[in-house]
């Protein structure tokens, strides 16, 4: 049983809200950037309302990704084939790191790290199911990330 005094991810970041600001934010770099912009000249104006839902659902709040967007099966065709570097994976950590600054998403240790980690997690999976000739899993469940070995510190 989960210890309920205990929030998700999703709460101590502020939620939703909290999560669109962040990739707002996140995705107005990454259209400046001259390494990865390229990769997103073409997304979608909601585009970074559909990685918010992601995080959102990932992190422990609700499951609109899977139930709106036909969760990881849709996540991946978006990573299938564009052959995503090192370097261009690094800057996408390095501006997303950033905006998470600059809108004010909760800079204690335990979130940054449980946060952090969720992140080199998943884009070292993007960057290789991207890689010409991948053959990843076509049907998983979104992610469901939590603290890891250190929940938030409450004095």
């Amino acid at each position: 049983m989960a210890d309920e005094t205990v929030p998700t991810l999703y709460e101590w970041a502020g939620g939703t809200e909290a999560l669109e600001r962040l990739t707002e934010v996140f995705y107005r770099s990454v259209l400046k950037d001259d390494l990865i912009g390229p990769l997103f000249a073409h997304m979608d104006s909601d585009h970074p309302k559909f990685v918010a839902m992601w995080l959102s659902e990932v992190f422990g709040g609700p499951d609109r990704y899977t139930r709106e967007r036909g969760g990881y099966p849709h996540m991946l065709r978006h990573h299938i084939g564009k052959a995503i570097t090192e370097p261009q994976r690094r800057r996408w950590v390095s501006l997303l790191m950033d905006a998470a600054d600059e809108v004010g998403l909760p800079d204690d240790p335990e979130f940054r790290a449980a946060f952090a980690g969720y992140i080199e997690w998943g884009t070292r999976l993007a960057r290789s199911n991207s890689q010409p000739g991948a053959t990843p899993p076509t049907e998983a469940p979104v992610p469901h990330w939590g603290w890891g070995v250190a929940p938030p510190y409450q004095p």
